[in-house]
């Protein structure tokens, strides 16, 4: 192995190295009986990162507008506790949020359904908390969905 194919896996991460070393590792989804492309089959990162950015502009600009009364330090925090409610509510009735929905998305269980509401209170709250969102596995699940028994889905 030279520099460049040392370099080309650290670029692209473990997943093609060990692809590439021979292992075979299905693809994104395969071990929890969803699909491969199309709907149902595990949401993308760019579709996930898209819908996040939504939902957070949409938080921000409640908090600027409603709560705060224009920007202070305070804008953040109110943000953070609206983003909470947000997702608590409409996932948990509806099983998305409106930047998911925007983006063709949608929460259920692990199981097949609507994921319950203690599941959605832990999920949301591990998110709001950012470092186990970006923990993924193989499947390309964050490990607050993993905890939750929950999966990030196209619709």
């Amino acid at each position: 192995m030279d520099n460049r194919d040392a370099m080309g896996s650290w670029l692209s991460g473990p997943r093609e190295a060990l692809e590439n070393a021979g292992a075979d590792l299905g693809y994104r989804g395969e071990q929890l009986g969803l699909p491969e492309h199309g709907p149902g089959s595990i949401a993308r990162p760019g579709r996930r990162i898209g819908a996040l950015f939504v939902d957070w502009a949409l938080c921000m600009l409640i908090a600027y507008g409603l709560v705060t009364r224009g920007y202070s330090q305070a804008t953040g925090n109110w943000a953070l506790l609206i983003f909470f409610v947000l997702g608590v509510l409409t996932v948990g009735t509806v099983g998305f949020t409106p930047g998911k929905r925007l983006f063709g998305l949608r929460v259920v269980s692990q199981s097949g359904g609507r994921p319950g509401t203690g599941r959605v209170v832990l999920r949301t709250f591990l998110l709001c908390l950012a470092v186990p969102a970006l923990i993924w596995d193989r499947d390309g699940r964050g490990l607050h969905d993993r905890l939750a028994k929950s999966v990030e889905v196209r619709v």
